[in-house]
């Protein structure tokens, strides 16, 4: 079914805007209802003055109505930033399909130099793959992201590609969840709340269990006979300061549990909120029930679980407020009661909290490519073939990182064991086709639809040097650089099966010395079985193809049409002819 993702995306700013002036109204009369109440009040207790009766019903009435007008405000805001968040979301999208990706990570930190292929393709950095896909709202989701496009495996791709259609076609449910984490801001990671959790030794006695609940109870009951005028303040001061006393000796253990956990609470509660949301979803997809699946096993939901410890890292955060935490303690043994309770949680569920953990990030992760796949309505899903013959068959593909007004498509076969060797002259198109070909292979590896009409694909690995560079920390020249490359792709290729990109090789050395060297190291490549594509301005490489049957000599051109350079990048049969270097000097007026 046909579907424009950009009309989609205007048409819900449209409809959030509205409903964020009528939230905005809302909230001024809250605002003025909350003011009424309270003059209202107030003038109450003035004109009744002489009735202590009559005051203290319209004080409570007066308290119970700006209460509930509080609770309403309160709703109400979370409900409005909630539509602002979506509306961000929202047009954030917009930006994308435009290839606008400010304000989206980068994820330079996921660059490796002993990868396979990340530092090649434009998976990572600015204008990048990974800014395309990203729409994580947790860090340790983003990861995972990240470590899904750089696995480089090759298992349950169509299992993967069914978990991410599915999730593409649920637009609502994907912003939702990718709002609520947005909204809740967390400042620990989930990792080290795991480690905590596995380490953690209980502090507070099993006594206070039940002493909390006792203590509480003679306290009031103290305060109830005080007022009656049957005891004395004496007793109640007794209780209170005893109350202090109790709490005081656990002190220091308390303060310890508060301090670790009082940063995890922002974690918990955005988890719990994210647990439901994936409670209340049915999935169809194999990989999606398997993944909610792990989320039970008790008696409660896990959302309510987590949410439960929320709450009781929240009462234990009231502390904060001196005059609160004076009372509460020595009346109620407030921090005991709940210290106890979160070490008794931290007991009963940290073994299942990984798995919560797991499923949420995962979720996390798979929401952002479905994402992707929603936007791309013009990709499509590669079709796995068993023909061990083929590798790749193509038809319009392209760069997916370039606006589909602005690119040009390619068909593109290449079989098994087989090479192609690109020339061309230069900015003709050589480096973004490899570039094409790579990104495309690895969104096929993640599940993920890629930028052709179609792709039947037999799943290979792929492994690239396209962008290699000198090290001055390391002290080495770029040539050296180049040749631990070309050496650490011949060692994978003995341990595995690879689709090889390479962009120009040995460039760091003398022209005859490199023709000779390029031949002799693609030689290799081909009598090691691989498969791939090879760019080069070195017309020597392609005779290659008279000693070997396997490769395929293809080009891109240039033509030169009223003194002004002319690209079609199309992707062309033979070896090219036409070189420009000479004709750009004399057009920049260089030479």
């Amino acid at each position: 079914m046909s579907y424009n993702p950009e009309d989609y995306y205007n048409a819900k700013c449209k409809n959030l805007e509205e409903q964020l002036v009528k939230i905005k109204k809302q909230l001024l009369v809250f605002g003025l209802l909350r003011i009424s109440i309270f003059l209202l009040t107030s003038l109450a207790v003035y004109l009744l003055i002489d009735d202590t009766r009559s005051i203290f019903i319209s004080l409570l009435v007066g308290i119970v109505l700006f209460l509930y007008l509080v609770s309403k405000n309160e709703n109400k805001r979370r409900e409005k930033s909630k539509v602002v968040q979506l509306l961000t979301l929202n047009k954030l999208e917009i930006n994308v399909i435009n290839r606008n990706f400010d304000g989206i990570k980068e994820g330079l930190t996921y660059l490796s130099e002993l990868h396979d292929y990340n530092q090649d393709i434009d998976l990572f950095g600015k204008g990048s793959v990974f800014q395309m896909i990203n729409r994580t709202s947790t860090l340790k989701g983003e990861q995972l992201l990240a470590e899904i496009l750089n696995s480089n495996l090759l298992e349950d791709i169509k299992l993967k590609q069914e978990a991410i259609a599915e999730l593409s076609k649920k637009i609502d449910w994907r912003q939702n969840y990718q709002a609520i984490g947005a909204l809740i801001k967390t400042e620990i990671k989930s990792d080290t709340i795991l480690n905590w959790l596995r380490d953690y030794k209980s502090k507070i006695p099993n006594l206070f269990k039940y002493l909390p609940t006792v203590y509480s109870l003679v306290s009031v009951t103290l305060f109830g006979l005080y007022l009656f005028s049957v005891i004395e303040i004496g007793f109640v001061l007794v209780s209170f300061f005893g109350g202090l006393f109790i709490t005081g000796v656990y002190l220091k253990k308390i303060n310890d549990l508060y301090s670790s956990t009082s940063a995890m609470t922002g974690t918990f509660t955005q988890y719990s909120q994210l647990l439901d949301q994936v409670e209340n979803e049915d999935f169809e997809a194999d990989l999606l029930k398997k993944a909610k699946k792990n989320i039970y096993g008790g008696e409660k939901k896990a959302s309510a679980v987590l949410r439960q410890l929320s709450k009781e890292l929240n009462s234990l955060d009231q502390r904060n407020n001196i005059l609160f935490a004076l009372f509460a303690n020595g009346l109620f043994l407030w921090d005991l009661k709940y210290a106890f309770r979160i070490e008794n949680w931290i007991k009963s569920h940290t073994q299942t909290v990984e798995n919560w953990f797991e499923v949420i990030e995962f979720f996390d992760a798979y929401n952002s490519f479905g994402n992707f796949a929603y936007n791309s309505v013009d990709y499509v899903y590669p079709e796995l073939v068993s023909d061990e013959s083929i590798i790749i068959e193509a038809a319009d593909l392209g760069h997916p990182l370039l606006i589909k007004e602005k690119r040009v498509d390619n068909d593109f076969k290449i079989d098994k064991e087989s090479f192609i060797i690109i020339t061309g002259a230069n900015m003709a198109g050589k480096s973004t086709f490899l570039r094409t070909v790579a990104i495309n292979i690895v969104l096929a590896n993640v599940g993920l639809p890629v930028c052709a009409t179609k792709f039947n694909y037999r799943p290979i690995k792929l492994i690239s040097s396209m962008r290699t560079s000198d090290s001055l920390q390391n002290d080495e020249s770029y040539f050296f650089s180049e040749l631990k490359r070309l050496k650490f792709i011949v060692e994978s290729l003995k341990k595995d099966t690879y689709f090889v990109i390479l962009d120009e090789i040995l460039k760091g050395t003398n022209s005859k010395d490199k023709a000779e060297g390029s031949a002799k190291f693609v030689s290799k490549l081909v009598n090691s079985k691989s498969t791939g594509i090879i760019a080069t301005h070195d017309l020597s490489l392609c005779e290659l193809s008279e000693t070997y049957p396997a490769i395929e000599n293809k080009y891109f051109d240039a033509e030169i049409v009223n003194d002004e350079l002319y690209f079609d990048y199309r992707f062309k049969d033979g070896i090219c002819q036409n070189m420009n270097a000479s004709f750009l000097l004399r057009k920049m007026e260089i030479i």
